[in-house]
């Protein structure tokens, strides 16, 4: 399960995210990171995939 929310991740960062933690703090993080640029979100969200 963890590979498909890393390649989710890669191509929609929130939704990776999403299916990890839920509506909480980490998600509205990697959307405004997400907003910023498209970079900062996915290793934002990778982080959080790999740190689970």
């Amino acid at each position: 399960m963890d590979v498909i929310r890393v390649l989710l991740s890669i191509l929609l960062p929130p939704v990776g995210v999403f299916l990890q933690v839920g509506f909480g703090l980490h998600f509205w993080l990697n959307i405004l990171l997400t907003l910023c640029g498209y970079i900062p979100g996915i290793i934002h969200a990778v982080w959080i995939i790999a740190k689970k």
